[in-house]
Protein backbone atom coordinates (compact mmCIF):
# COMPACT_ATOMS: atom_id res chain seq x y z
CA UNK A 1 0.00 0.00 0.00
CA UNK A 2 2.01 3.12 -1.07
CA UNK A 3 -0.93 5.82 -1.66
CA UNK A 4 -0.89 7.47 1.94
CA UNK A 5 -2.09 11.21 2.61
CA UNK A 6 0.58 11.89 5.08
CA UNK A 7 3.20 12.15 2.26
CA UNK A 8 1.11 14.19 -0.59
CA UNK A 9 -0.63 16.83 1.48
CA UNK A 10 0.39 19.28 4.03
CA UNK A 11 -0.12 18.69 8.10
CA UNK A 12 2.29 21.33 9.54
CA UNK A 13 -0.76 23.56 9.91
CA UNK A 14 -3.68 24.07 11.59
CA UNK A 15 -6.26 22.86 8.95
CA UNK A 16 -9.38 22.72 10.96
CA UNK A 17 -10.33 24.85 14.09
CA UNK A 18 -13.65 23.33 14.69
CA UNK A 19 -15.03 20.24 13.61
CA UNK A 20 -16.98 20.05 10.26
CA UNK A 21 -19.02 16.78 10.69
CA UNK A 22 -22.80 16.60 12.50
CA UNK A 23 -21.91 15.18 16.30
CA UNK A 24 -25.09 13.90 16.47
CA UNK A 25 -24.80 11.80 13.58
CA UNK A 26 -21.86 10.35 14.69
CA UNK A 27 -22.82 9.86 18.55
CA UNK A 28 -26.39 8.18 17.27
CA UNK A 29 -24.36 5.97 15.12
CA UNK A 30 -21.30 4.98 17.04
CA UNK A 31 -23.58 5.02 20.19
CA UNK A 32 -20.92 5.54 22.93
CA UNK A 33 -21.22 4.39 26.73
CA UNK A 34 -19.90 4.08 29.42
CA UNK A 35 -17.30 0.34 28.40
CA UNK A 36 -17.10 0.94 24.68
CA UNK A 37 -13.99 2.04 23.41
CA UNK A 38 -13.48 3.97 20.51
CA UNK A 39 -10.83 5.05 17.75
CA UNK A 40 -11.90 8.20 16.18
CA UNK A 41 -10.04 10.76 13.89
CA UNK A 42 -9.45 14.22 16.30
CA UNK A 43 -9.40 16.81 13.72
CA UNK A 44 -9.92 20.00 16.03
CA UNK A 45 -11.18 17.02 18.84
CA UNK A 46 -15.36 18.52 18.78
CA UNK A 47 -15.99 15.05 17.77
CA UNK A 48 -13.88 13.48 19.57
CA UNK A 49 -15.08 15.47 23.44
CA UNK A 50 -18.76 14.82 21.88
CA UNK A 51 -18.02 10.72 22.08
CA UNK A 52 -16.58 11.31 25.75
CA UNK A 53 -19.28 12.73 26.74
CA UNK A 54 -21.43 9.78 27.00
CA UNK A 55 -18.13 8.17 29.37
CA UNK A 56 -16.83 5.92 26.69
CA UNK A 57 -13.03 5.60 26.39
CA UNK A 58 -11.66 7.59 23.00
CA UNK A 59 -8.65 7.18 21.25
CA UNK A 60 -8.01 10.63 19.03
CA UNK A 61 -5.48 10.33 16.11
CA UNK A 62 -4.25 12.78 13.49
CA UNK A 63 -1.45 13.09 11.15
CA UNK A 64 -1.01 16.63 11.84
CA UNK A 65 0.65 17.23 14.97
CA UNK A 66 -1.17 20.66 14.82
CA UNK A 67 -4.62 19.19 15.20
CA UNK A 68 -3.29 17.58 17.84
CA UNK A 69 -1.97 20.62 19.73
CA UNK A 70 -5.53 22.09 18.79
CA UNK A 71 -7.16 19.43 20.93
CA UNK A 72 -4.46 19.21 23.93
CA UNK A 73 -5.24 22.49 24.27
CA UNK A 74 -9.17 22.65 24.09
CA UNK A 75 -8.71 19.70 26.48
CA UNK A 76 -6.92 22.12 28.94
CA UNK A 77 -9.21 24.81 28.57
CA UNK A 78 -11.83 22.31 29.30
CA UNK A 79 -10.77 21.65 32.66
CA UNK A 80 -10.08 24.94 33.58
CA UNK A 81 -13.08 26.76 32.23
CA UNK A 82 -16.79 27.14 32.36
CA UNK A 83 -19.02 26.64 29.29
CA UNK A 84 -19.21 30.47 29.17
CA UNK A 85 -15.81 31.03 29.79
CA UNK A 86 -14.77 28.69 27.29
CA UNK A 87 -17.03 30.27 24.47
CA UNK A 88 -15.43 33.29 25.39
CA UNK A 89 -11.73 31.64 25.18
CA UNK A 90 -12.16 30.06 21.32
CA UNK A 91 -13.42 33.38 19.92
CA UNK A 92 -17.14 32.69 19.95
CA UNK A 93 -18.05 35.82 22.50
CA UNK A 94 -16.61 38.51 23.58
CA UNK A 95 -14.90 39.54 27.23
CA UNK A 96 -11.99 37.46 27.12
CA UNK A 97 -8.04 38.42 28.10
CA UNK A 98 -7.23 35.28 26.03
CA UNK A 99 -3.55 35.23 26.54
CA UNK A 100 -4.12 35.34 30.10
CA UNK A 101 -6.54 32.76 30.30
CA UNK A 102 -4.25 30.53 28.20
CA UNK A 103 -1.41 31.66 30.78
CA UNK A 104 -3.31 30.28 33.61
CA UNK A 105 -3.14 27.04 31.69
CA UNK A 106 -0.24 26.65 29.53
CA UNK A 107 2.04 24.40 31.84
CA UNK A 108 -0.33 21.74 31.62
CA UNK A 109 0.10 21.30 27.83
CA UNK A 110 2.78 18.66 27.04
CA UNK A 111 6.08 20.75 25.59
CA UNK A 112 5.05 20.04 21.68
CA UNK A 113 1.85 21.81 22.56
CA UNK A 114 3.05 24.43 23.88
CA UNK A 115 5.70 24.84 21.42
CA UNK A 116 3.58 25.34 18.63
CA UNK A 117 1.02 28.03 20.64
CA UNK A 118 4.05 29.78 21.27
CA UNK A 119 4.27 30.48 18.35
CA UNK A 120 0.81 31.27 17.33
CA UNK A 121 0.44 34.29 19.68
CA UNK A 122 -1.93 35.83 17.13
CA UNK A 123 -4.43 32.50 17.14
CA UNK A 124 -4.74 32.72 20.68
CA UNK A 125 -5.45 36.70 21.37
CA UNK A 126 -8.39 36.16 18.42
CA UNK A 127 -9.64 33.04 19.59
CA UNK A 128 -8.58 29.71 18.25
CA UNK A 129 -11.86 28.95 17.62
CA UNK A 130 -10.98 31.15 14.24
CA UNK A 131 -7.59 29.64 13.40
CA UNK A 132 -8.17 26.98 10.72
CA UNK A 133 -7.76 27.28 7.56
CA UNK A 134 -11.31 25.95 6.60
CA UNK A 135 -12.66 28.54 9.03
CA UNK A 136 -10.42 31.59 7.26
CA UNK A 137 -11.75 30.00 3.88
CA UNK A 138 -15.13 30.38 4.99
CA UNK A 139 -14.22 34.03 6.48
CA UNK A 140 -13.15 35.41 2.72
CA UNK A 141 -16.57 34.42 1.92
CA UNK A 142 -18.37 35.70 4.37
CA UNK A 143 -16.56 39.54 4.00
CA UNK A 144 -15.75 39.55 0.28
CA UNK A 145 -18.65 37.12 -1.50
CA UNK A 146 -21.49 37.19 0.22
CA UNK A 147 -22.19 41.26 0.33
CA UNK A 148 -21.97 40.81 -3.31
CA UNK A 149 -25.04 38.33 -3.23
CA UNK A 150 -26.74 39.39 -0.63
CA UNK A 151 -27.89 41.97 1.67
CA UNK A 152 -27.30 41.17 5.35
CA UNK A 153 -30.54 41.33 6.04
CA UNK A 154 -31.28 38.60 3.63
CA UNK A 155 -28.14 36.75 5.32
CA UNK A 156 -29.91 37.00 9.05
CA UNK A 157 -33.13 36.18 7.58
CA UNK A 158 -31.99 32.53 6.12
CA UNK A 159 -31.15 31.38 9.73
CA UNK A 160 -34.95 32.43 11.11
CA UNK A 161 -37.06 29.94 12.22
CA UNK A 162 -39.32 28.63 9.74
CA UNK A 163 -41.16 25.26 9.00
CA UNK A 164 -40.01 23.45 5.39
CA UNK A 165 -42.38 25.43 3.09
CA UNK A 166 -40.89 28.46 4.35
CA UNK A 167 -37.71 27.65 3.89
CA UNK A 168 -38.40 26.25 0.31
CA UNK A 169 -40.33 29.64 -0.47
CA UNK A 170 -37.74 31.75 1.10
CA UNK A 171 -34.40 29.62 -0.90
CA UNK A 172 -36.22 30.20 -4.25
CA UNK A 173 -37.79 33.82 -4.14
CA UNK A 174 -34.65 35.58 -1.83
CA UNK A 175 -31.78 33.53 -2.11
CA UNK A 176 -31.47 31.06 -5.32
CA UNK A 177 -30.45 34.06 -7.37
CA UNK A 178 -28.25 34.39 -10.86
CA UNK A 179 -24.98 35.73 -8.09
CA UNK A 180 -25.33 33.02 -5.99
CA UNK A 181 -24.86 30.12 -8.57
CA UNK A 182 -21.84 32.26 -10.45
CA UNK A 183 -20.32 32.57 -7.47
CA UNK A 184 -21.17 29.50 -5.84
CA UNK A 185 -19.46 27.23 -8.43
CA UNK A 186 -16.33 29.69 -8.62
CA UNK A 187 -15.91 29.62 -4.88
CA UNK A 188 -16.06 25.91 -4.20
CA UNK A 189 -14.64 25.23 -7.67
CA UNK A 190 -12.24 22.18 -7.27
CA UNK A 191 -9.23 25.22 -7.78
CA UNK A 192 -10.12 27.53 -4.97
CA UNK A 193 -11.69 24.71 -2.78
CA UNK A 194 -7.99 23.02 -3.02
CA UNK A 195 -6.04 26.06 -1.89
CA UNK A 196 -7.85 28.25 0.07
CA UNK A 197 -9.77 25.55 2.00
CA UNK A 198 -8.67 22.54 1.75
CA UNK A 199 -5.65 21.05 0.20
CA UNK A 200 -5.12 20.01 -3.86
CA UNK A 201 -4.47 16.25 -2.91
CA UNK A 202 -7.44 15.94 -1.33
CA UNK A 203 -9.68 16.33 -4.87
CA UNK A 204 -6.86 13.78 -6.48
CA UNK A 205 -9.91 11.11 -6.50
CA UNK A 206 -12.76 13.56 -7.44
CA UNK A 207 -14.76 13.06 -10.70
CA UNK A 208 -15.98 15.98 -11.79
CA UNK A 209 -17.63 19.03 -10.90
CA UNK A 210 -16.97 19.99 -7.52
CA UNK A 211 -18.76 23.20 -6.77
CA UNK A 212 -22.03 21.44 -8.55
CA UNK A 213 -22.16 18.30 -6.23
CA UNK A 214 -21.88 20.80 -3.06
CA UNK A 215 -24.38 23.40 -4.35
CA UNK A 216 -26.97 20.49 -4.38
CA UNK A 217 -25.89 19.45 -0.54
CA UNK A 218 -26.80 23.20 0.61
CA UNK A 219 -29.42 23.73 -1.58
CA UNK A 220 -30.96 20.45 0.55
CA UNK A 221 -29.82 21.78 3.77
CA UNK A 222 -30.61 25.16 3.14
CA UNK A 223 -34.92 23.88 2.16
CA UNK A 224 -35.32 20.56 4.01
CA UNK A 225 -33.62 20.99 7.11
CA UNK A 226 -33.86 23.52 10.45
CA UNK A 227 -31.66 26.27 9.46
CA UNK A 228 -31.70 28.25 12.81
CA UNK A 229 -30.92 25.26 14.96
CA UNK A 230 -27.86 24.46 12.42
CA UNK A 231 -24.55 25.36 13.82
CA UNK A 232 -22.41 24.95 10.99
CA UNK A 233 -24.46 27.24 8.84
CA UNK A 234 -24.58 29.51 11.47
CA UNK A 235 -20.62 29.59 11.98
CA UNK A 236 -20.34 30.15 7.96
CA UNK A 237 -22.78 33.33 8.30
CA UNK A 238 -21.84 35.12 11.09
CA UNK A 239 -18.31 33.70 12.01
CA UNK A 240 -19.73 32.09 15.41
CA UNK A 241 -21.86 29.96 16.89
CA UNK A 242 -24.38 31.72 18.85
CA UNK A 243 -27.61 30.15 18.98
CA UNK A 244 -26.84 26.81 17.80
CA UNK A 245 -23.48 25.48 19.59
CA UNK A 246 -21.32 22.29 18.59
CA UNK A 247 -22.49 19.25 20.49
CA UNK A 248 -19.88 19.65 22.90
CA UNK A 249 -20.28 22.82 24.04
CA UNK A 250 -23.98 22.96 24.59
CA UNK A 251 -24.29 23.69 28.60
CA UNK A 252 -26.27 20.38 28.84
CA UNK A 253 -23.26 18.24 27.41
CA UNK A 254 -20.40 19.92 29.12
CA UNK A 255 -20.02 19.39 31.89
CA UNK A 256 -20.01 15.63 31.06
CA UNK A 257 -17.22 16.07 28.73
CA UNK A 258 -15.34 17.64 31.69
CA UNK A 259 -15.89 14.77 33.86
CA UNK A 260 -14.25 12.10 31.10
CA UNK A 261 -11.39 14.29 30.20
CA UNK A 262 -9.12 11.37 31.56
CA UNK A 263 -10.72 9.15 29.47
CA UNK A 264 -9.02 10.77 26.23
CA UNK A 265 -5.79 9.64 24.58
CA UNK A 266 -4.50 11.20 21.77
CA UNK A 267 -2.08 9.52 19.17
CA UNK A 268 0.13 10.98 16.43
CA UNK A 269 0.34 8.87 12.83
CA UNK A 270 -1.84 6.79 10.81
CA UNK A 271 -5.26 5.58 12.37
CA UNK A 272 -4.76 2.27 11.19
CA UNK A 273 -1.66 2.32 13.19
CA UNK A 274 -3.13 3.52 16.15
CA UNK A 275 -5.54 0.91 15.78
CA UNK A 276 -3.10 -1.83 15.98
CA UNK A 277 -1.03 -0.18 18.68
CA UNK A 278 -4.08 1.03 20.88
CA UNK A 279 -6.08 -2.51 20.23
CA UNK A 280 -3.31 -4.72 21.80
CA UNK A 281 -2.98 -2.21 24.83
CA UNK A 282 -6.02 -4.45 26.01
CA UNK A 283 -6.38 -7.39 27.65
CA UNK A 284 -9.30 -10.08 27.27
CA UNK A 285 -12.59 -8.90 26.57
CA UNK A 286 -10.89 -4.86 26.91
CA UNK A 287 -8.58 -5.64 23.33
CA UNK A 288 -10.22 -3.78 20.61
CA UNK A 289 -12.21 -0.81 20.13
CA UNK A 290 -16.00 -0.54 19.73
CA UNK A 291 -16.81 2.12 16.88
CA UNK A 292 -14.71 3.85 14.86
CA UNK A 293 -14.90 7.61 13.97
CA UNK A 294 -13.17 7.37 10.32
CA UNK A 295 -14.09 11.44 9.70
CA UNK A 296 -13.88 11.21 5.30
CA UNK A 297 -10.42 9.42 5.77
CA UNK A 298 -11.04 6.82 2.69
CA UNK A 299 -12.21 10.52 0.24
CA UNK A 300 -8.35 10.80 -0.16
CA UNK A 301 -7.15 7.60 -0.74
CA UNK A 302 -7.46 5.10 -3.92
CA UNK A 303 -9.44 1.82 -3.52
CA UNK A 304 -7.01 -0.26 -2.64
CA UNK A 305 -5.47 1.87 -0.29
CA UNK A 306 -8.56 2.10 1.00
CA UNK A 307 -9.12 -1.28 1.20
CA UNK A 308 -5.82 -1.97 3.20
CA UNK A 309 -6.86 0.38 5.66
CA UNK A 310 -10.05 -1.03 6.39
CA UNK A 311 -9.40 -4.57 6.97
CA UNK A 312 -6.48 -3.41 9.02
CA UNK A 313 -9.31 -1.71 11.34
CA UNK A 314 -11.51 -4.62 10.90
CA UNK A 315 -8.39 -6.39 12.63
CA UNK A 316 -8.70 -4.25 15.39
CA UNK A 317 -12.67 -4.22 16.19
CA UNK A 318 -14.28 -6.15 18.69
CA UNK A 319 -17.47 -8.15 17.40
CA UNK A 320 -20.69 -5.74 16.93
CA UNK A 321 -18.03 -2.69 16.48
CA UNK A 322 -19.74 0.12 14.12
CA UNK A 323 -17.38 2.28 11.72
CA UNK A 324 -18.96 5.51 10.76
CA UNK A 325 -17.17 7.62 7.80
CA UNK A 326 -18.23 10.54 5.42
CA UNK A 327 -18.31 11.03 1.82
CA UNK A 328 -18.13 13.98 0.07
CA UNK A 329 -17.26 13.95 -3.34
CA UNK A 330 -15.65 10.65 -3.77
CA UNK A 331 -17.66 7.21 -3.33
CA UNK A 332 -16.31 4.95 -1.21
CA UNK A 333 -18.32 1.97 0.37
CA UNK A 334 -15.83 -0.42 1.77
CA UNK A 335 -18.13 -3.42 3.55
CA UNK A 336 -17.93 -5.12 0.08
CA UNK A 337 -14.58 -5.72 0.83
CA UNK A 338 -14.23 -7.19 4.07
CA UNK A 339 -15.93 -10.63 5.09
CA UNK A 340 -16.41 -9.99 8.21
CA UNK A 341 -18.46 -6.62 8.12
CA UNK A 342 -22.00 -5.20 6.36
CA UNK A 343 -23.38 -1.90 5.65
CA UNK A 344 -26.41 -0.49 7.82
CA UNK A 345 -27.93 0.73 4.07
CA UNK A 346 -31.01 1.89 6.32
CA UNK A 347 -30.05 3.44 9.14
CA UNK A 348 -27.12 5.25 7.10
CA UNK A 349 -29.70 6.92 5.13
CA UNK A 350 -31.56 7.55 7.80
CA UNK A 351 -29.09 9.36 9.76
CA UNK A 352 -27.52 11.24 6.62
CA UNK A 353 -31.01 12.66 6.15
CA UNK A 354 -30.61 14.77 9.88
CA UNK A 355 -27.20 15.56 8.68
CA UNK A 356 -26.30 19.17 9.59
CA UNK A 357 -22.88 19.17 7.89
CA UNK A 358 -23.91 20.01 4.38
CA UNK A 359 -21.14 19.49 2.58
CA UNK A 360 -21.00 15.60 2.63
CA UNK A 361 -22.73 13.15 -0.54
CA UNK A 362 -23.24 10.44 2.24
CA UNK A 363 -22.63 9.16 6.12
CA UNK A 364 -21.95 5.36 5.65
CA UNK A 365 -22.56 3.57 8.84
CA UNK A 366 -20.56 -0.49 8.45
CA UNK A 367 -21.48 -2.69 11.39
CA UNK A 368 -18.91 -5.55 12.28
CA UNK A 369 -20.29 -9.38 12.67
CA UNK A 370 -20.61 -10.60 16.08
Amino acid sequence: MTDRIEKRARFDLVRYANVWEDAEVLCAALRPAEGKRLLSIASGGDNAFALLASGAEVVAVDLSRAQLAMVELKRAALRHLTQPEMLSFLGFREGADRRAVYSSFERELPESAREFWRAQPGAIHEGVGHAGKFERYFRLLRRRLLPLIHRRSTVLGLMEERDEAGRRSFYRERWDNLRWRLLFRVFFSRFVMGRLGRDPEFFRYVEGSVAERILERVEYALTALPNHTNPYLESILTGNFLRALPFYLRPEVYPNVQRHLDRLTLFHGPIDEACAVRSRSGAGDSAGFDGFNLSDLFEYLDPPASEAVYARLVEGARPGARIAYWNMLVPRRLAATHPRTRHLEEESRRLFARDYAFFYSAFVLDEVAA
